[in-house]
């Protein structure tokens, strides 16, 4: 692979996470919960206001890539050290993204979908735009791979308990802090749902087109 095809491919991963995170500020401006892995950091932010929502993003994926290590140990690839980095500049991404997204009105509920609609559909083209980049995973997704490669689960089984699990956590921290639920509602499991059947709609569409510019 050229040192070109290389810069291509990064710079297409970098648009994956600035779609990525404005599709998770499209989905927050909804108010009807958020996506699976968002939606523990979520909850921190609204707790402990003084760290935004971007940077508790950031926090959580850093921590994602500590339990990779953890787990996979000596057969942690230090390449994968990257995701920290991008981690830091996906959290600067979804702050920004809040911020040019704040001041949509939101009036009613069919806003309030629609948002939610529009979110699944920007980040599903930026984690298309990720998985077609193909240079490392993103944290969520590296600590899912680790926990398969290492326990012998299927990647898809694994990766559903490990959404399952964020969105419990999320669940728990909101009733521990506020008594109720916050950052889970319907349009976390309208998320979990369309997702990653969008993504494979949009890997299929964009695969060979993207392919052919990274290649030439």
């Amino acid at each position: 692979m050229s040192k070109k095809e290389i810069f291509k491919r990064y710079l297409i991963f970098t648009a994956g996470l600035f779609f990525s995170a404005l599709g998770i500020a499209f989905t927050k401006q909804g108010d009807l919960g958020m996506s699976t892995v968002s939606s523990a950091p979520y909850v921190m932010s609204m707790q402990f206001d003084s760290i935004s929502f971007g940077m508790w993003s950031t926090i959580s994926n850093c921590i994602f890539v500590l339990l990779q290590v953890i787990i996979l140990r000596k057969n942690f690839k230090p390449i994968q050290l990257l995701q920290i980095p991008f981690s830091f500049l996906f959290g600067y991404f979804t702050d920004f993204g809040v911020w040019l997204i704040s001041p949509i009105p939101v009036s009613n509920y069919l806003m309030q979908m629609l948002m939610v609609l529009i979110g699944i559909a920007v980040l599903s083209f930026g984690i298309t735009l990720a998985v077609i980049a193909d240079v490392m995973y993103n944290s969520g997704e590296g600590l899912v791979k680790a926990i398969s490669d290492v326990s012998g689960f299927k990647f898809g089984n694994v990766k559903v308990a490990f959404d399952i699990s964020v969105v419990a956590l999320a669940v728990v921290l909101s009733l521990l802090f506020f008594g109720e639920v916050h950052g889970v509602r319907e349009g976390t499991i309208i998320s979990a749902i369309l997702t990653g059947f969008t993504v494979k709609l949009m890997t299929k569409l964009l695969s060979k087109p993207l392919n052919s510019i990274l290649t030439r």
